[in-house]
Formats: C-alpha cells, structure tokens, sequence
C-alpha cells in the first residue's frame, strides 16, 4: 500500500469511526467525540497532501 492510499484508508476510517461514536451504532453514543473525531479527516488529508508535495 502506498501513502497515498494509507492516509486515505485512514481519513475513511476517522469518518467511519466519527458516525458510529455520534450515532452510537455499535458503542454508546457521543455526539462531542463524533465531532471531535470527525475533524481528523480533514487534518488526515492535509497532512498527506503535505508530505506528498514534500517527497517530489
């Protein structure tokens, strides 16, 4: 797996995670966690996208 697909696996899971934690399937439910959790994507994303700019 590459590092691209790596920090889009792990942007997906964040998401994953983030609507189980609000909705509380399969946990109890915390909307503040969800949220929480939910903003990594987007710091997962930009991190990638920086490091990918970096290694060319």
């Amino acid at each position: 797996m590459d590092s691209k697909n790596l920090y889009i696996a792990a942007a997906g899971a964040s998401l994953v995670i983030s609507i189980a934690l609000y909705f509380g399937l399969g946990v109890a439910a915390d909307k503040d966690a969800g949220i929480y959790v939910g903003l990594w994507v987007g710091a997962i994303l930009g991190l990638g996208n920086l490091l990918a700019k970096k290694s060319k």
